[in-house]
């Protein structure tokens, strides 16, 4: 394996982490704001993932 390759090896690593590492984030604060937002009962707001 050459250097240049090497280098896209691993900016294609970095590239699917940061995507795999947002779309993550995106998707708890979407499950967070559905559990615990305005429609949401007093039971489910006591609710760990809610504090």
């Amino acid at each position: 394996m050459n250097k240049q390759t090497w280098l896209i090896s691993a900016f294609l690593v970095l590239l699917c982490g940061g995507i795999f590492v947002a779309f993550t984030d995106v998707e708890i604060r979407l499950v967070r704001w559905v559990s615990c937002g305005p429609l949401s009962t007093q039971q489910e707001d006591r609710t760990e993932l809610c504090r």
